[in-house]
């Protein structure tokens, strides 16, 4: 997976998250899901890091929920 690969995979992660999550502002969802991909950015297998950002953020949005 390239970049920009994830890049779009990154952003259908906040588009389900917003829809799942809907009292959250997209915005903050957003901000959510940047504050987990930077946790792998040492990674060197890309493939599974938006599943892990998803997870990651998923966790932290059902606890402000």
């Amino acid at each position: 997976m390239d970049r920009s690969d994830e890049d779009r995979a990154i952003h259908e992660v906040v588009e389900r998250l917003t829809k799942q999550f809907p009292q959250v502002p997209t915005g903050e969802v957003e901000q959510v899901v940047s504050q987990s991909r930077p946790e792998f950015d040492d990674v060197p297998i890309r493939d599974f890091v938006p599943l892990f950002v998803e997870r990651g953020a998923k966790q932290r949005l059902r606890e402000r929920v």
